[in-house]
């Protein structure tokens, strides 16, 4: 009987000792997964773990030889231990699952069918005898791969006329006209377009009648997936942060787009940054469309991720190493798990919550703002004299107090809150391995700036992209739409790409030998970019010459350096213009060839042509002001005719 007592203990006393083993080579596991972090203290922790196993080991062969007592001890030790490593384990194995998920392997896009609030169409059975827009481009996944999915799967091809445009722009502005009855977007449609002009209402004047979702490999739809994976975070880098201000929880599903974007570049040596935040009307040549023709960058993301890094890239000169795609509803959360954060408010500003509905205030000056009164300051620009340009300024205030708030952090489980609240929130390509690399960047930082109790942990430089407003006419799409495009000061520009270089060692630095300052007056931090600039970097447009008579409209035209031949044959008063083959608002630098104007050949009174001749000073006049804000003498852009032009002469 005592025989076979003692071979129960036994068994159960090795049971104990296999569980505790196996939990403590799971802790050496995720220690081991801890890559960068403290590589030679995790040595010597698994050295000691391996150590202890080997003891108890030795220990449980030699049991029988102990007494009663120690037999006892010895199994409690073994449970102790075994609960101890599994935690810790378990604990090691939460945070890197956490920050493993911060790299999002899929993305889900998802495809919806629009149509009109108005529309009778509630369901896609009910889509019958109608025209359905998608976008042309084969290799836009959410535009047309999906839509081409649905149209097949649901038939629609068989009883509606399916019609392919540019962009979703187009779509959507050939919906509103009801050109089109339907058009196939990307379920978001409304985060990404409510802030463009004629799109302020889309929310309650369309609906989504179907929706398809395909979730897919992030690095089988975008090159800078792994474009940078063995890159060491030891050296300077950059990052293009890409705010999505999505209704939704979470990241997955939400565009890429143009709402907010912020290129960071990070010097881990020096512990310097810079921030530009880029205008989402910024007027630069955009990557993907034909030619690389100029266009508000916001519209880059209708072409996914690759096409607005891309474009950044080229229109600024530096290789772009990761991006970071945050959600800000994140933002909310993230700031109430830090307890708020301290900074200081420009002005008095209001915007609805994160959920879009009531709304929150905040006051200027120095203030403690929790989640919601952060988003406020990182969202408005309604309220701000320079609306899209402050807001991008008071994002990076957001982004400064956040990163000043790590360094009150209390425990464990605030950081692990904070962990989980960005995974949730936030996409990436940094793989695994560099994202826990930011140990020892966080590290150093700590360590060289803890001491300064009201010093920033990082030097951030702010960058500022000078440029003009200017109504330009779309190039590549919605072709009939003269939209409000900012156009960025190319002085401005290069000294932004300096100092970027700069900061990453790819261009030396300029050392000030000399400094002057008065003691009556505050020292203020030059915003790199602010100028004062002698020149602006507009482009001259073409003026409207409808309602002019032949005679001031070759005069313009003269004064515009544009070459015009007059036909007959127009619907309206004689010797008058009556339409134009180039738009208004298109760039006179673009236009092959002549300006046509077609002249009305409706006979008028002697009276009327009295007062015609009369007006005509009145016309030339009225012009003067238009032709000074399109082409002044302060115009980078200065368009001449070219030899070809100027060999031409109109045809009156």
């Amino acid at each position: 009987m005592e025989k076979e007592k003692r071979k129960k203990k036994k068994i159960g006393l090795m049971i104990l000792l296999v569980l505790t083993i196996c939990a403590n080579l799971f802790l050496i596991y995720n220690i081991l997964l801890l890559g960068p972090i403290e590589k030679g203290i995790r040595y010597i922790i698994i050295t000691i773990l391996i150590f202890i196993d080997s003891i108890f080991v030795l220990r449980a062969r030699l049991k029988l030889k102990y007494p009663r007592k120690k037999r006892g001890l010895l199994y409690t030790l073994l449970l102790i231990y075994f609960l101890l490593s599994l935690a810790i384990g378990l604990a090691i194995a939460y945070i890197y699952g956490t920050i493993n998920g911060m790299n999002k392997k899929n993305v889900i896009y998802t495809s919806s069918l629009v149509v009109l609030n108005e529309s009778k169409i509630d369901d896609i059975k009910d889509v019958k005898n109608i025209k359905i827009g998608i976008v042309e481009d084969e290799d836009s996944i959410e535009g047309n791969q999906l839509a081409t999915e649905v149209i097949k799967e649901q038939h629609l091809k068989d009883q509606n006329e399916i019609i392919s445009l540019d962009s979703y722009l187009s779509l959507l502005q050939a919906l509103y006209t009801k050109e089109l009855d339907a058009v196939f977007v990307p379920q978001s449609y409304k985060d990404m377009f409510r802030d463009t002009t004629g799109f302020e209402d889309i929310d309650t004047n369309t609906k989504i009648i179907f929706s398809k979702k395909k979730e897919m490999l992030k690095k089988e739809t975008s090159l800078f997936e792994s474009s940078s994976t063995n890159k060491s975070l030891d050296h300077p880098f950059t990052v293009l942060l890409m705010g999505v201000d999505s209704e939704q929880e979470g990241i997955e599903g939400v565009p890429a787009n143009g709402d907010s974007l912020i290129l960071v570049t990070f010097n881990p040596k020096t512990l310097n940054a810079t921030m530009l935040s880029i205008p989402r009307d910024s007027y630069v040549p955009i990557a993907c469309f034909p030619n690389k023709v100029e266009n508000k960058i916001t519209h880059a993301a209708s072409y996914g991720l690759d096409c607005m890094m891309q474009t950044i890239q080229n229109y600024f000169d530096i290789t772009i190493d990761y991006y970071a795609k945050i959600n800000f509803k994140g933002i909310v959360k993230l700031v109430d798990t830090l307890g708020g954060i301290d900074v200081e408010v420009p002005a008095d500003l209001c915007t609805d919550n994160s959920n879009r509905e009531g709304e929150v205030c905040i006051q200027q000056g120095s203030q403690h703002l929790n989640g919601e009164q952060a988003l406020v300051l990182a969202r408005n620009r309604k309220q701000l004299a320079n609306g899209d340009l402050d807001r991008g300024l008071n994002q990076q205030i957001v982004l400064q107090g956040i990163i000043n708030q790590i360094k009150n952090l209390k425990n464990v489980t605030q950081l692990m809150n904070i962990i989980e609240t960005i995974s949730n929130n936030f996409d990436t390509n940094f793989t695994t391995e560099q994202i826990l690399s930011f140990y020892n960047i966080g590290k150093d930082i700590i360590k060289r700036k803890l001491s300064l109790d009201n010093g920033n942990l990082i030097n951030i430089q702010q960058l500022y992209l000078q440029g003009t407003g200017q109504m330009i006419l779309n190039e590549y799409i919605a072709t009939t739409m003269i939209l409000w495009n900012y156009v960025p000061n190319k002085e401005s520009r290069n000294d932004i790409v300096m100092a970027m270089k700069q900061n990453l060692e790819i261009e030396d630095v300029d050392i000030e030998k000399s400094f002057t300052f008065s003691i009556d007056e505050p020292y203020e931090v030059e915003t790199i970019g602010y100028g004062p600039y002698s020149r602006n970097s507009t482009y001259s447009l073409l003026p409207n010459f409808v309602g002019y008579t032949q005679a001031t409209a070759s005069s313009i035209a003269n004064r515009y350096h544009v070459s015009v031949t007059f036909q007959q044959g127009g619907n309206c008063a004689s010797k008058t213009v009556c339409s134009q083959n180039y738009l208004e608002g298109k760039r006179i630098d673009l236009i092959r060839g002549n300006v046509i104007l077609t002249i009305g050949t409706d006979k008028v009174s002697e009276k009327d042509e009295d007062d015609e001749k009369t007006t005509s000073k009145k016309e030339t006049d009225d012009t003067k002001q238009e032709e000074n804000s399109n082409s002044s003498e302060d115009d980078e852009v200065t368009v001449e005719p070219s030899e070809e032009e100027k060999s031409q002469e109109p045809d009156e």
